[in-house]
């Protein structure tokens, strides 16, 4: 579950490549931007085109997000206490793990602008954004119907102008019951058509800069929700972001924690997963538990990697909540599988 700032601890209990990317822009061989022109259905270039006809092309071209969705190793993410406003914490968890996390997971309201500043900390320390976007001040219903277009869109035109990239979970969760657009206040159908609405403005808009994440909750809490009607379509869905975390009650190993989730979700679609939000809770069992995730990602080429929620917020989900977790998941980073350079896939 995304443990955010808001959540009551009950609710966590419960629960290739054409390009080298850089800061600011894309960078593309010649024949690489040809090819992603016609890829495109652009024409290619001629082989004498002008320089500055060239230079102008490449500022135009989106990131191309395609060496991001399946890299050879693994996301190693970190969601940590203010940032990426503030990279203090980000650099502290590298400095006592020995790896930097290449992948920065943090929140944003319903409402909010897409905060650029934030992105451009994360993709400058080497790591992908990614935002859990959260619609806690307008209904799944409203959302579909059109009601905040002039809002998405706005959002969706900032993500094109920054031209970078960026992975997106839009109302992660949707299978538990609580938030707001849990079980107890929208239905799979409202989910799936404001899924697909936001992806859809976004795409008009032109903002193809994005890995679309979705986010289902493990299912051990509410076995009962099927999360097949939840589903809005592979041409949609980029990854699959399961949130589940290790309490000190209930599953206590990666294939009871998050088998019985992926083996149904491998029922209706083959996109890789990505842990998009996990931790363990304080105790003795925590050392055990962070070299179960770090081995039960590894061992599955499907999983993409995963995202430590490094707080202490009414429990203890931090490495350093005991110097045997902090050793253990030191030791578990020295991983060759673990860590790449976003911006050079």
């Amino acid at each position: 579950m995304t443990f955010s700032p808001r959540r009551p601890l009950t609710a966590v209990l419960l629960a290739g490549a054409l390009l080298a990317g850089t800061a600011g822009c894309s960078t593309f061989s010649d024949s690489g931007r040809s090819k992603y022109a016609q890829g495109e259905g652009k024409p290619a270039e001629d082989d004498d085109a002008s320089a500055s006809a060239s230079s102008s092309a490449e500022a135009e071209l989106p990131y191309d997000i395609r060496p991001l969705l399946h890299p050879d190793k693994k996301y190693y993410g970190l969601a940590a206490k203010g940032a990426p406003a503030s990279m203090k914490s980000v650099k502290e968890f590298a400095s006592s793990t020995g790896k930097k996390p290449n992948m920065i997971e943090f929140y944003s309201a319903w409402g909010d602008s897409y905060e650029t500043t934030l992105a451009q900390n994360a993709w400058d320390y080497g790591a992908l954004p990614f935002i859990a976007w959260e619609p806690f001040k307008r209904s799944l219903a409203g959302i579909a119907a059109g009601k905040d277009d002039a809002y998405i869109a706005s959002y969706a035109r900032s993500v094109k102008t920054l031209n970078q990239p960026v992975a997106i979970s839009f109302a992660h969760e949707m299978n538990g019951f609580w938030y707001s657009w849990g079980t107890k206040k929208a239905t799979p159908k409202e989910f799936v058509r404001a899924f697909r609405h936001v992806h859809d403005v976004f795409e008009k808009v032109g903002a193809t800069q994005v890995i679309w994440v979705w986010s289902p909750n493990v299912i051990n809490p509410m076995p009962k929700v099927r999360l097949e009607p939840y589903w809005p379509g592979d041409s949609y869905v980029d990854w699959v972001g399961v949130v589940g975390y290790y309490a000190r009650t209930g599953p206590s190993t990666f294939p009871t924690l998050y088998g019985p989730t992926m083996d149904q979700i491998r029922a209706f679609t083959k996109k890789p997963f990505i842990v998009a939000e996990t931790a363990a809770e304080a105790g003795d069992r925590k050392p055990a538990d962070i070299k179960d995730l770090f081995q039960g990602v590894e061992k599955r080429d499907d999983v993409l990697g995963h995202v430590w929620f490094n707080f202490d917020k009414e429990a203890d989900w931090r490495i350093s909540s005991g110097p045997a977790s902090a050793r253990t998941y030191r030791e578990q980073s020295r991983s060759s599988r673990y860590g790449f350079d976003v911006t050079k896939p």
